[in-house]
């Protein structure tokens, strides 16, 4: 009976050892999760709302924990003082113009620390040293965007359907378009004269790219136009000259145009014997019975000659004037016959 009484005990004995043993191998790798056993140094910040972090929480930096919030206590009217442990292991990383901001581990996680920033030529942060803070977003702003964003969404899904309403109804440009297959064909019939504009303007660019082929093949008149030197000069020395005759015309011109401006002048002035004719109606009429005088004074004068042959003092002087121009009439008339043959 003693015997059993002994076994139970040791095997009691056992099992609270090993409990013992198993509490402080817990305890152990709590203690280093935390770095509650690891030497440090104490950093102070300063924070306007903390969002609920507890004693005991992890610091990080640079996605590596570097040690954990010691306490939490409020300073001044509205502040809030926050201890931070560092171990001396990631003393030489930190420096003092580094920034301090509340974080989340994870969406919904605990809060944390977040220790980011500096400069290597700052030195590193001391015991009792205090670090600049940024102030993070807190959740209640993150909701209070989310519920501006929800209301922003819905007006804009209710402006939607106002639109897909109108659209649905033919209300409008494009319901119109969407509805009215008239309007429709009117744009089918648009866009197929697009394509023939287009096709015309690929074979308008396709006959310049051949003229360009034919202006750049050798022994056509517009290469060596553009290309022989000779021609262009005698092509310039013939616009010289064109440009001369052009000038000499012009010249021409001008002078008839004065002389022409002088014969009106001339005929319209009472100065000149042509103007006197052309303007003086007394003149006119003087001169015109003169003719008349003239006229019938030819006629008297004829008379009288046609009487003088007739006299008996002068018949013998007509006659033998009249059988000479006969004798040089027949004598010219001899010369050109011999000279024909």
């Amino acid at each position: 009976m003693s015997a059993a009484k002994n076994k139970r005990a040791v095997i009691v004995g056992i099992f609270v050892l090993l409990g013992i043993l198993i509490f402080i191998a817990g305890v152990l790798a709590l203690g280093g999760q935390r770095k509650t056993f690891e030497k440090g140094l104490t950093v102070r910040v300063m924070f306007d709302d903390v969002n609920g972090l507890q004693p005991g929480n992890n610091i990080w930096f640079s996605g590596v924990k570097v040690g954990t919030v010691k306490s939490i206590g409020l300073s001044g009217p509205s502040q809030v003082e926050v201890l931070l442990n560092i171990g001396q292991k990631s003393q030489q990383y930190i420096h003092k113009d580094a920034k301090a901001k509340i974080g989340s581990d994870g969406l919904i996680g605990n809060k944390i620390v977040v220790i980011y920033g500096g400069t290597a030529q700052a030195p590193v942060v001391k015991d009792g040293d205090q670090l600049v803070v940024q102030n993070a977003t807190s959740t209640d702003e993150i909701m209070n965007t989310f519920q501006k964003n929800n209301q922003n969404l819905l007006a804009v899904t209710n402006d939607f359907k106002v639109i897909t309403q109108r659209l649905v109804e033919g209300q409008g440009s494009i319901g119109k378009l969407l509805t009215d297959e008239s309007l429709m064909n009117h744009m089918q019939a648009t866009i197929a004269t697009l394509q023939r504009a287009s096709t015309n303007a690929q074979l308008l660019t396709a006959n310049l790219a051949d003229y360009t082929a034919k202006l750049k093949s050798k022994g056509s008149f517009a290469n060596e136009l553009v290309t022989d030197t000779t021609i262009f000069h005698q092509l310039r020395a013939t616009t010289v000259q064109i440009q001369e005759a052009t000038r000499t015309a012009n010249a021409v011109t001008d002078n008839l145009k004065k002389v022409t401006e002088g014969l009106s002048n001339n005929l319209n002035s009472t100065n000149t014997p042509a103007g006197v004719l052309l303007n003086d109606k007394e003149a006119a009429a003087n001169l015109k019975a003169t003719l008349q005088n003239l006229q019938s004074g030819t006629e008297k004068l004829d008379e009288n000659m046609e009487a003088l042959q007739h006299n008996f003092f002068l018949r013998g002087f007509f006659k033998r004037k009249a059988k000479a121009e006969a004798k040089a009439e027949e004598t010219s008339d001899s010369t050109s016959t011999s000279t024909s043959h």
